[in-house]
């Protein structure tokens, strides 16, 4: 997690997607069978009337919002997070979590309450309870989506960006043991169950302490669990009482917000990388040959692009080696950070600029998300192209 998570923020820890689908479609599709899924309800029921003139803050969870990058070093981030004292107002009080969804509805957010929890929080019990109760009282929040599921996969529809890195940068691709499945489900069942975890309190909000998002200092800061640093809104909307919506089940399927996840997240990167104009490199396919031989941090340039964070363009062909496209990807993003390499059969088809327009969505034949602080690598190939590749897994058909 080496973002910031703005409205729904949290960004840490990661594997290859088709592991992943073994052990994690496995629950979610268990569900489907339940009798069916379950119908949504007709409207979800209103929220309790709030005695207050206050509007809602417009920040950080208008639709505009998502996973940003720190302007920061590490080291000058934490220093920043370490100079701003926690608010007089503290954490708060967490009041327990109300279930009132189905049996299928219980499953469902349990599973994305655990996928959350692990996927912020790497393993720890107290970590991953952090997380859990920032996205329970964001449950119970009016400015955020009215079920778990909701809550986790929020904005991971739209090429703007995601409220949770995981869904939207490739770390979806992460491989969790079946240990760590049963340890998170358990924490998640107690959370639902309304175990709360009185730490974070009423905390809406958390980035890693190696990042500085721009709204944090707009925040109350609150708290700190592990390298998670937690904020209330201030005023009314980071209270207790603003954590008024009922909660009446009607979770949305897993599976399906996972695909849909995973389709925006091949096409996209991460709306940040648009703020710096080293981001897009566009390159030819003798240049991402030239790259693999060059060291990792050698400076990029428009005839020679080199190894580095951001996203590069780049040329492919059915005569190229799967795998050695993923070893050439591999090399052009070994200077660490968020890195993509997307690639195209026809040189016309390669875009100019991000974001990517329909057309080159549709004429996406390869994508490759590196490994970082966020997340596993993740592969995947256009299968009408690289029919069978060894590795990764088939780019969502496009008509």
């Amino acid at each position: 997690m080496d973002r910031a998570v703005p409205a729904l923020p949290p960004p840490d820890d990661r594997g290859p997607l088709a592991a992943f689908a073994a052990l994690t479609l496995l629950p979610f599709a268990l569900l489907a069978l339940m009798g069916g899924l379950p119908a949504p309800t007709a409207s979800p029921p209103p929220i309790s009337p709030v005695e207050t003139a206050e509007p809602m803050p417009d920040l950080p969870a208008s639709p505009e919002d998502t996973v940003v990058l720190s302007e920061l070093t590490a080291t000058d981030a934490r220093a920043r997070n370490a100079a701003v004292e926690f608010a007089a107002v503290g954490p708060g009080t967490p009041s327990p979590f109300r279930f009132g969804g189905s049996a299928a509805d219980r499953l469902r957010a349990r599973d994305c309450l655990a996928l959350a929890g692990m996927a912020e929080a790497g393993g720890g019990d107290g970590d991953q309870r952090a997380v859990m109760q920032v996205i329970l009282n964001r449950v119970r929040h009016p400015a955020f989506a009215r079920t778990v599921c909701g809550v986790v996969f929020e904005g991971a529809q739209r090429p703007t960006g995601c409220q949770f890195s995981f869904t939207c940068d490739g770390s979806l691709a992460r491989r969790y043991s079946d240990a760590a499945w049963r340890a998170a489900r358990d924490r998640a069942e107690q959370m639902l169950g309304g175990a709360t975890h009185a730490p974070v309190g009423n905390a809406t909000h958390f980035h890693a302490d190696y990042v500085y998002p721009w709204w944090s200092d707009q925040l109350d800061k609150v708290a700190q669990v592990g390298p998670h640093i937690f904020f209330r809104w201030r005023g009314f909307w980071g209270s207790r009482s603003a954590l008024s919506a009922r909660y009446a089940g009607g979770e949305p399927d897993p599976l399906r917000l996972r695909e849909t996840a995973l389709v925006t997240a091949a096409a996209n990167p991460l709306p940040g990388l648009l703020e710096s104009g080293e981001a897009v490199r566009s390159i030819t396919r003798d240049s991402v040959a030239r790259a693999a031989d060059k060291p990792p941090r050698a400076a990029a340039s428009p005839e020679q692009p080199g190894a580095g964070a951001g996203v590069h363009f780049v040329l492919v062909a059915p005569s190229d080696s799967p795998a050695a496209l993923v070893e050439r990807a591999r090399s052009l993003c070994s200077g660490g950070g968020y890195c993509r390499v997307q690639g195209w059969s026809e040189a016309e088809q390669i875009p100019t600029q991000l974001p990517l327009s329909e057309a080159a969505r549709r004429s996406l034949r390869f994508s490759f998300v590196a490994s970082n602080a966020n997340g596993g690598e993740a592969v995947f190939f256009d299968c009408r192209l690289f029919p069978s590749p060894p590795s990764g897994t088939c780019l969502p058909a496009r008509p």
